[in-house]
């Protein structure tokens, strides 16, 4: 079946909206950047001394708000730039990174591509914001390159100025149905009643169908609940409709998934045979450990990622930069996707300042440097990336841009997520083609 072009969306590791604040406060003369300890804007450590004439970058999360937090990527930019800049800098030049924390609020993002724009950024690498309709304007406006997104909505995978280094959740979603497809019986979807979330079953049904699945049981829930006991009620009694199979239930609820795991602990006791699967980004290494390891509800589950898993030795060099310059630092779990994410941005950054060399660099010899067809190797994190000559082989159900569509089938074994079979990587290409979302 030929895919229908995808309406603009937010595919959410979370899905609790704070308001869209329209207050004075957000309008007015407060400065959206803040610094994470002093020095508003700038991340303590992340720069060289005056007169250096560094190279600027900026890089943005949400932090202290009641939906999600992405503490841990600007951490990982201060870091990544203390190592390049201990180390030389490059090619000669040291790297100042900016921060910006966009509340989860539109108005915040917007406020932060401004910034980004007035400080003469050459770059926004490796952030996190689910107002991609608030912030890419001004960069593009701008002509400021977005690269190394955390792929959270779909607007990062059609902006000619967004260089995504991993799928994003339609990725994750399709290649879960796909390794789901011959393992699980009836499957049932707990997601967010939300338009963001109304994409999520057919994302997850193209990879079921292409394993020659029925479409998963869509179970709604509020997307701002603190309680789950009725859909969780509802999706085991689907989940297990076939006595002969073991059934899957698959929680898609962001931060959310921790507190329905709560409810769907206690209801579980009567459906013994129903097992979970996830992707990550609403479950990852420290839920496991949180939710009792071995012992709790994931044991045995299987969830897809972007990327190998946190104790692959291809991570050793994101793991050494990390105990060298932030040793104790405990908003940077290597295991976390946001982390990972951010480092791969930051290798890409750097493979393309090296390329650019003693020339004038600006957000123009960047992204010009990007659309020229460099490749990026991340060795073996992602597939090599290239942006240009690239014309998308998604383009025709709205993913133009996204240029790495692989993911990896994890499972938790002895409460540890390990790879779930030789290889680990699945291509998800052709499924996603087939993606029957409007």
């Amino acid at each position: 079946m030929t895919g229908r072009r995808l309406t603009r969306s937010t595919f959410l590791p979370t899905f609790t909206r704070p308001a869209r604040r329209t207050t004075a406060l957000s309008l007015g003369a407060l400065v959206a950047c803040v610094s994470l300890t002093a020095g508003c804007g700038v991340i303590p450590g992340a720069t060289g001394g005056s007169g250096d004439d560094p190279i600027k970058v900026m890089t943005w999360a949400p932090e202290d708000t009641n939906a999600t937090n992405k503490p841990g990527m600007p951490a990982m930019a201060a870091a990544y730039a203390r190592w390049i800049n201990a180390h030389g800098g490059i090619n000669g030049r040291k790297l100042k990174v900016l921060y910006c924390n966009d509340h989860n609020d539109t108005v915040y993002a917007a406020k932060c591509a401004q910034r980004a724009a007035d400080e003469k950024v050459v770059a926004v690498v490796g952030s996190y914001s689910q107002f991609g309709d608030s912030f890419l304007p001004p960069l593009e406006s701008a002509g400021i390159p977005y690269i190394g997104g955390y792929g959270v909505t779909n607007d990062e995978f059609t902006s000619r100025t967004s260089y995504p280094v991993n799928g994003g959740q339609p990725t994750l979603l399709a290649g879960l149905g796909k390794a789901l497809a011959a393992s699980c019986g009836p499957v049932s979807l707990v997601r967010p009643d939300s338009i963001a979330g109304d994409e999520l079953a057919p994302l997850l049904d193209s990879g079921l169908k292409s394993g020659g699945h029925a479409p998963a049981d869509d179970q709604l829930a509020a997307e701002d609940s603190t309680e789950y006991s009725a859909p969780s009620e509802r999706a085991l009694q689907a989940a297990s409709k076939d006595p002969a199979k073991k059934g899957c239930v698959i929680p898609a609820l962001g931060d959310r998934t921790d507190t329905f795991m709560d409810s769907f602990r206690r209801t579980r006791e009567s459906f013994p045979s129903v097992r979970t699967a996830t992707v990550l980004g609403s479950v990852d290494q420290t839920v496991i450990n949180s939710t009792g390891g071995a012992s709790g509800p994931y044991e045995g589950a299987y969830i897809t990622g972007w990327y190998p898993v946190a104790s692959d030795a291809r991570w050793d060099r994101m793991k050494k930069v990390i105990n060298e310059q932030a040793f104790g630092d405990n908003r940077i779990d290597p295991a976390d996707a946001g982390v990972q994410t951010t480092w791969i941005a930051y290798t890409v950054l750097k493979s393309v300042l090296e390329r650019i060399g003693d020339d004038d660099v600006s957000a123009d010899t960047v992204r010009r440097t990007l659309d020229e067809g460099l490749k990026v190797s991340t060795n073996g994190l992602t597939p090599t990336l290239e942006w240009q000559p690239y014309h998308g082989k998604l383009a025709s159900v709205g993913f133009s841009r996204m240029v790495n569509t692989d993911v990896t089938l994890q499972v938790v074994q002895g409460g540890r997520l390990v790879s779930a079979r030789k290889g680990g990587v699945v291509d998800v290409t052709k499924t996603l083609a087939n993606a029957d979302v409007e």
